[in-house]
């Protein structure tokens, strides 16, 4: 399924968004306009697929942190709402997930600052009248099964849970569970960890890795799978030649575990290990394996993937963010013009203008 909207509205700077997602979207904004609060909206899509949305939302202070604190229209409930639309690339059918969270009542059985799941609809449309596959109110949900029968799901829900993640997971509701498949596949690269401990550093288990994990602990396997199961590292090596001045990357066969190292023009007969690398180095690295690994996500997400980076690397970051657009959609947000142009340049995605005016985030497309 393939994201073709999505709409924020409540959260955090983000009082009311609307954005029309292609197979490149690409967001450039001054630091403290809100791009990360874009994606951070999108990720807790993710995470109410994944089941974690009341612990995300927990994790950024609680519902006090994570709303909209502007002026909100008298009457109306405070709430984040998030909805997604998709489309099926092969039946051209349409579906639309829609997600409110509010704040406990005052006597209720959950947690102070955590949210409480509201209103959380899932429905499809085949180009005739849209067909509700899912609905919940409160704990109550009722659902369609494989044969169209629509029922209410016999586990009462808890208010902090989200019903696409319970119901997915029953094996009774075939269009929910195969939504839930798209966005867990879905990855955020936040920026990768290059201190001495981080996990991109660090030798891999030697398991065959399609795709790179989310920490980028897996990297090693990563090169590994591209270098000895794939059998080709072409747009790899140009990549890591245009960016690094002509470095190459030592990827020996994997025993126990799975190891890179690069080599560099001045020392040809060294090889670097990913523990003597520049910061710089290493999370270019890590890009390259989140961009180009043997199998891409549904969608991969970056956000401000220029830090820590030398100019120089951007011209290369944005072909490998091309090259991933042939397979996945890509999602960017960035502060660098250059690298914002350059994608434009290699992909033909208009960057949209992420601003902030009296602590409202808006998007000038």
């Amino acid at each position: 399924m393939r994201l073709i909207s999505f709409s924020a509205s409540g959260y955090r700077s983000l009082r009311s968004i609307y954005l029309e997602t292609g197979q490149v979207s690409l967001f450039v904004g001054e630091n403290g306009a809100g791009k990360s609060n874009l994606y951070r909206a999108l990720q807790l899509v993710k995470a109410a697929a994944e089941g974690t949305f009341a612990r995300e939302i927990a994790a950024e202070g609680g519902m006090q942190s994570a709303l909209w604190t502007g002026v909100r229209k008298a009457g109306k409930p405070v709430r984040i709402i998030l909805e997604t639309h998709f489309e099926d690339e092969e039946t051209a059918a349409r579906f639309s997930y829609h997600i409110e969270a509010g704040l406990p009542p005052p006597v209720s059985a959950g947690f102070k600052f955590e949210p409480h799941i509201k209103e959380e609809q899932l429905s499809l449309d085949t180009g005739r009248r849209p067909v509700e596959l899912m609905d919940r109110r409160g704990p109550a949900v009722f659902a369609r099964d494989g044969d169209g029968k629509r029922l209410q799901h016999p586990v009462r829900m808890l208010e902090s849970e989200t019903a696409l993640s319970l119901l997915a997971g029953s094996g009774r509701y075939p269009e929910i569970g195969d939504l839930s498949v798209t966005l867990k596949g879905w990855r955020f690269y936040h920026g990768f960890r290059t201190d001495r401990d981080s996990p991109v550093r660090q030798p891999s288990t030697a398991v065959t890795s399609p795709l790179l994990d989310e920490d980028g602990s897996n990297l090693a396997a990563v090169f590994a799978t591209l270098a000895h199961i794939r059998g080709d590292t072409v747009d790899l090596d140009r990549c890591v030649a245009d960016a690094l001045g002509g470095a190459k990357l030592d990827i020996p066969p994997p025993d126990r575990t799975a190891r890179f190292g690069l080599v560099v023009p001045e020392f040809p007969e060294r090889v670097f290990g990913p523990e003597e690398l520049s910061d710089g180095q290493i999370r270019f690295l890590a890009l390259a394996g989140a961009l180009l690994s043997y199998r891409l996500p549904p969608l991969i997400a970056l956000n401000e993937p220029e830090a820590s980076l030398h100019p120089s690397m951007l011209p290369a970051l944005a072909r490998m963010i091309a090259r991933a657009a042939e397979r996945a959609q890509v999602w960017v947000v960035t502060h660098s013009t250059v690298l914002a142009d350059a994608i434009r340049d290699q992909t033909g995605a208009r960057p949209a203008i992420v601003e902030r005016q009296g602590g409202e985030t808006t998007v000038r497309m």
